[in-house]
């Protein structure tokens, strides 16, 4: 079924947009599981993301034993429980396991999966999706609730005095997450359901006018990113760029991408240091279709910034500095 010899992170990146569009969807995930098992994987690391494809994909199709039983192999594919993709691979489990009627197994694997809401990001998302499975709504909002809490008592404010984030961060998608679940559960409006419009309002703003300089979102590779700007650091080049990504697709952006900027370009249009020059070149990128660069990347695929690095271990962590 699968074309390639050999999985690269991309193929799987392709494969979760596209599998269940495909005419044998199931046998692209036994596919999947073949190819872990032949070590036909570009990197072993991807083990775990592609047995996890390869379980959602089964629990779509509603053949929830295969599911589990390609979730089981994804749990134990994650060499450390706070491996990236772990925490995900154990809250699916918990959701097949909900959807087969073993309540009592599922709500003891999410519940150990707790703490994670005020350690990632996306762990807000795949628990209360677990909580979902098993009609356990009210259970979410209640974790969620006192996760936020308990950050905000360790960050020593109260919710009216919460300032703007630079980016979203953990407890931003936490509060999204909560006021999500208390809008299905028709519950009424608090200060934290306040306080989740204020941060999102903020960060629409922020999109909305951001600085001059980076209103293109206009990326040079750093052998070309030295030539335009000799005295400046690459890695804030990437990191304000990779934030102010992040904080488009936190207010609704999609179909994000960065212009590919060329030093002699650049340089033929005027000063590289004037906003007003970098805008115009900006546009000028913009009708050249091979200058635009996708994002996001899959967490294990290649980083939008070419240094060859995966994305979670490249600028993914630099939206959260």
């Amino acid at each position: 079924m699968l074309a390639n010899d050999v999985i690269t992170s991309a193929d799987l990146a392709e494969l979760r947009r596209s599998a269940l569009g495909t005419a044998d969807p199931l046998g692209v995930a036994a596919d999947l599981a073949e190819a872990v098992d032949e070590g036909r994987l570009e990197s072993p690391e991807d083990a775990g993301d592609a047995l996890s494809l390869a379980a959602e994909i089964a629990e779509v199709r509603s053949r929830l034993g295969a599911a589990l039983q390609y979730a089981d192999r994804a749990v134990a594919a994650f060499p450390e429980e706070d491996t990236p993709g772990s925490g995900f691979a154990r809250a699916l489990r918990a959701r097949i396991l909900f959807r087969l009627g073993r309540d009592d197994e599922a709500l003891e694997v999410v519940t150990a999966l707790r703490p994670l809401l005020t350690e990632q990001a996306d762990a807000p998302s795949y628990v209360s999706a677990a909580l979902a499975a098993g009609r356990r709504d009210a259970t979410a909002e209640e974790w969620l609730s006192e996760a936020v809490d308990g950050m905000l008592e360790a960050r020593g404010e109260a919710p009216e005095e919460v300032g703007p984030p630079e980016a979203p961060g953990v407890l931003f998608f936490l509060l999204q997450q909560r006021h999500r679940v208390r809008r299905d559960l028709n519950l009424p409006h608090d200060r934290q359901d306040d306080l989740a419009d204020r941060l999102e309002a903020q960060l629409n703003r922020g999109a909305q006018e951001p600085q001059a300089d980076e209103a293109d979102l206009l990326f040079f590779p750093q052998a070309e990113f030295d030539q335009v700007r000799p005295d400046a650091d690459w890695d804030a080049h990437r990191a304000r760029l990779e934030k102010a990504l992040v904080r488009l697709a936190a207010t609704g952006g999609t179909g994000l991408n960065v212009l590919r900027g060329t030093a002699a370009g650049l340089s033929a249009n005027g000063d590289p240091s004037d906003p007003a020059v970098r805008a115009r070149y900006a546009r000028q990128l913009e009708a050249l279709p091979d200058t635009h660069i996708p994002w996001p990347p899959e967490r294990n695929a290649a980083c939008w910034c070419g240094s060859g690095l995966k994305y979670k271990k490249c600028c993914l962590p630099r939206s959260r500095g």
